[in-house]
């Protein structure tokens, strides 16, 4: 059953890249990004699992947070132009 689970989870990531190759917009290609990014965090979780050894499960973990905040700052990147945050030019009142 895991081997059908890598299997499906191999043709998912191969679709993602042909979007995110193919995408007509930067959110095509940033979408296709984060699929790609959740399916090997998924892939790493099943081999892991096949292969018998749980730690690959708290690799999978933070894989997905990188992947969260790596998708966040490229879309506040091509929202803003840049990734700083401006914050404010006045000193606060006293």
């Amino acid at each position: 059953m895991f081997a059908a689970a890598t299997l499906a989870l191999l043709i998912t990531l191969t679709l993602a890249l042909v979007r995110a190759a193919l995408g007509p917009t930067v959110f095509d290609r940033a979408q296709a990004g984060n699929t790609i990014g959740t399916v090997a965090m998924l892939l790493l979780a099943v081999l892991g699992f096949l292969n018998g050894r749980p730690e690959f499960l708290d690799l999978a973990i933070v894989y997905g947070l990188l992947n969260i905040i790596g998708t966040i700052a490229v879309l506040k990147y091509f929202r803003r132009g840049d990734l700083g945050d401006a914050g404010d030019d006045e000193e606060p009142a006293a």
